[in-house]
């Protein structure tokens, strides 16, 4: 049986001659049309450009990235929809760089040297499957997880062979929308006939939300005994210790996650940030020089890092390094306007380390006014940018970054560590007189907003709640608020595709910071009666719909 040509190929292989084998593989099994990318860079222009239904890729890209680190990137930018299969082609045997690799969740992964029929045989393998996940993942994309819940419950009936993943989609589906009690008993009747790594992983994912630490750590601390190569619940530890206040601890579960799988950019800056955070430069140094390295390869590098790097050198007194980090940020990153605030930080930190007060008050004045862009910046970063005003007596540009970060950046774990850090410094009363002024402000917003709904003018509510979210973007009630005004508009005036777009997108952030929230199922089922009511099919709103066979 052939796969059928029409489907939409990207192949990524820096060999020719290899290409040209695959080319042929291709055409054997009817896929006669494939695209080509030389390298990951090339690779992920066409795929901002173009959406394809299967990405095969390999391992060893030459110069630049590598195929687990465009995978990375894919994943963590959503480049890629769920119904785009990417295999990974490896000769690697290196079950460090193979772990890598299928932590990162490809569909599926072949060993070289590999043949046609294997090729042919796995591949249809992956599409059958797909086609069965398919309608969900459109309900999914159109913000109907509640519908999406629905189909894995008949899909479950229809298709037995795949029991275990659609119930993992589902359990997935209803952590989504904060119903947590409904996604734990899923994965309990799972683990119910055996035990099986990821869904204990995912229970105890589900119990950190709901602050059950000790059961969490129980499972994980297991998990990790009986697989130690399982380096997703490396990380969820080493989050969970973070969480409870055991940063040590934390960074001794990453520093053991990046041993046996040493390749992942994401892992090894969170182990260069805890580093730091605990007091050991020499390894944050470490981690964050090569997190730099791999960066420069990636359209998607991150200036906070070299801030990062610098913060290491300078805690070991390493000033010409940290020069020398900042001019290689000017080159690479200079010109962006998170790479200038960036270089601000890091001048600052260099004149606080040189004791040069006015030349890091000036610098600090220009990354605290660089406006929206300090938004652009982590918390952490963000936090940092805090203490440093406050360490050069600039109390006032301190005030305006903590009220800045409350508003834009709300969620519980935010609110909690820029409390310590105006405790810290003798300032609780502050954090609380700005915490009421916020908490004053979003109340006088949604009573607005709620005021002209209920007046039937739901024009001007969508435009009040509109503007509050625009200015408390990090706000969970606001946001909440801001899609329910867009809902009830719907409601009353009838279907609109870019508000539901707007509101299935402030949804999905509300449920970002606040994933317990109890808000978000009864939303949520709002937003399913809707698209009921009104008959809205996926394909409908689909940019382009995908084709099955």
């Amino acid at each position: 049986m052939l796969l059928p040509n029409e489907l939409e190929v990207l192949v990524v292989e820096s060999q020719s001659n290899m290409r040209a084998q695959l080319r042929t593989m291709l055409a054997s099994i009817g896929i006669e049309n494939a695209q080509y990318a030389v390298s990951a860079t090339a690779a992920m222009k066409r795929l901002r450009e173009h959406r394809y239904d299967l990405i095969l890729c390999e391992y060893n890209l030459g110069e630049g990235q590598d195929g687990q680190h465009l995978l990375e990137d894919l994943h963590a930018h959503g480049i890629i929809p769920l119904d785009t299969v990417f295999v990974m082609i490896t000769a690697e045997r290196n079950y460090e760089r193979v772990t890598s690799a299928c932590e990162l969740s490809p569909n599926d992964y072949i060993l070289k040297p590999l043949n046609a029929e294997t090729l042919r045989v796995r591949l249809l393998r992956a599409f059958q499957k797909r086609d069965i996940f398919l309608p969900a993942w459109q309900l999914m994309r159109l913000g109907d997880p509640v519908g999406a819940i629905e189909y894995c419950r008949i899909a479950r009936d229809e298709n037995p062979q795949h029991l275990t993943d659609l119930l993992r989609l589902q359990a997935q589906l209803h952590a989504s929308i904060g119903q947590l009690d409904e996604a734990e008993s899923l994965y309990r009747e799972i683990l119910g006939s055996r035990s099986i790594p990821w869904a204990e992983l995912e229970l105890a994912r589900l119990l950190v939300l709901k602050k059950r630490y000790v059961d969490a750590e129980d499972i994980l601390v297991g998990l990790v005994a009986r697989h130690e190569r399982f380096i997703a619940a490396y990380e969820l530890l080493a989050q969970l210790r973070e969480e409870t206040g055991r940063p040590d601890e934390a960074c001794a579960t990453l520093d053991a996650a990046a041993e046996k799988s040493p390749h992942r950019v994401a892992r090894l800056r969170h182990l260069g940030t805890l580093s730091l955070a605990i007091g050991n430069p020499a390894g944050a140094e470490e981690a964050l020089a090569e997190v730099v390295r791999k960066g420069k390869y990636s359209e998607f590098r991150d200036p906070e890092d070299h801030v990062r790097l610098v913060q290491a050198q300078l805690a070991q007194d390493k000033v010409q390094d940290a020069q020398g980090t900042i001019a290689d940020l000017d080159r690479s990153m200079g010109r962006q306007p998170k790479g200038e605030v960036c270089k601000a930080v890091c001048s600052a930190l260099v004149h606080a380390h040189n004791n040069d007060r006015a030349r890091a008050q000036a610098a600090l004045k220009a990354a605290a006014q660089a406006g929206g862009t300090v938004r652009e910046l982590s918390v952490g970063l963000r936090q940092d940018l805090i203490k440093a005003c406050f360490d050069q007596d600039m109390q006032e540009q301190a005030s305006e970054l903590v009220t800045d970060l409350l508003r834009s950046s709300a969620d519980e774990r935010t609110i909690e560590t820029t409390r310590a850090v105006l405790d810290q410094r003798g300032l609780g009363h502050l954090s609380e007189q700005i915490e009421a002024r916020i908490q004053t402000e979003v109340k006088s917003l949604v009573t607005t907003g709620a005021e002209k709904a209920r007046a039937g003018d739901f024009d001007g509510a969508v435009a009040e709640m509109m503007s509050a979210a625009r200015k408390l973007p990090g706000n969970p009630h606001v946001l909440f608020n801001a899609a329910l005004a867009l809902l009830r508009h719907i409601e009353n005036r009838g279907w609109n595709d870019a508000f539901a777009s707007q509101a299935h997108g402030l949804i999905q952030r509300a449920q970002r910071l606040s994933p317990a929230n109890p808000r978000l199922a009864a939303i949520t089922e709002f937003m399913h009666a809707l698209i009921k009511r009104y008959g809205i099919r996926p394909e409908k709103v689909m940019a382009r719909p995908v084709r099955t066979f």
